[in-house]
C-alpha cells in the first residue's frame, strides 16, 4: 500500500510541475487558444518541448513565418499571443474508451471557465474527438469567437498535412505583424 501512495505522490507532483510549467508560458493576452485531449500517458508534454504535437505545431508556424527564431519555440508561441491547454487534466490515452469519454466530459468545466478567464479571439482544437466537448464549453462559457477544428496531427501523413494547410493560413492572417514576419 506504500508504494502505490508514494507513487500516487510523485504522479502529483509531476502533474502539478507540468501545470506551472504551461502556466508560466501563459500569454498575458491570450489571442488562439490550441486545446488538445490531455498531457500524453508517455509523460511528454507539449511546453517540455518533446512531444509529437510540439513538433507538429512548431513545424506549421516555422512554415508559417520562415523566419521565426530558431531557438526557444515556446517563447516564440507565447509572445504570439498563442497558449495551449488541454480539456482533460490528466493523462486519459490510457483509459478505457468508456474512462476517457467521461474524462472528456468532465473537462468541460474546467475548459469552460478557462474560456471565461481567457478570452481567446480563436480556439483551436487539435483533435476532432473533442469538438462536441470544446464546442459544450464553448456554450457554457457564453464564449463567441471562432472555433476551428483539426485533425490531430499525429500518426497519419494525411492528417499532419490537412493539420498543417489548415492551420498555416490562420496563423498568418491572424497573428500580429511582428519584425521577423517581415521579408
Amino acid at each position: 500500500m506504500r508504494v502505490k501512495k508514494e507513487d500516487k505522490e510523485k504522479e502529483r507532483s509531476a502533474h502539478l510541475e507540468k501545470e506551472r510549467l504551461r502556466r508560466s508560458y501563459r500569454p498575458a493576452q491570450v489571442r488562439i487558444l490550441f486545446v488538445g485531449e490531455s498531457p500524453p500517458a508517455s509523460g511528454r508534454f507539449f511546453y517540455q518541448a518533446d512531444s509529437g504535437l510540439y513538433r507538429a505545431i512548431r513545424k506549421t508556424f516555422r512554415a508559417a513565418f520562415p523566419a521565426l527564431p530558431e531557438d526557444d519555440f515556446l517563447h516564440s508561441f507565447q509572445n504570439l499571443g498563442c497558449y495551449l491547454v488541454d480539456l482533460c487534466g490528466k493523462p486519459v490515452d490510457d483509459l478505457t474508451p468508456e474512462k476517457r469519454k467521461q474524462a472528456c466530459h468532465d473537462g468541460e468545466v474546467r475548459l469552460a471557465r478557462t474560456l471565461k478567464e481567457l478570452q481567446p479571439r480563436i480556439v483551436i482544437t487539435v483533435l476532432r474527438s473533442i469538438s462536441a466537448n470544446v464546442r459544450r464549453a464553448q456554450a457554457n462559457a457564453n464564449w463567441k469567437g471562432l472555433l476551428v477544428v483539426l485533425p490531430y496531427p499525429g500518426r497519419w501523413k494525411e492528417h499532419r498535412l490537412a493539420f498543417e494547410g489548415a492551420l498555416k493560413p490562420i496563423l498568418r492572417n491572424e497573428l500580429p505583424d511582428v519584425e521577423w514576419r517581415k521579408k
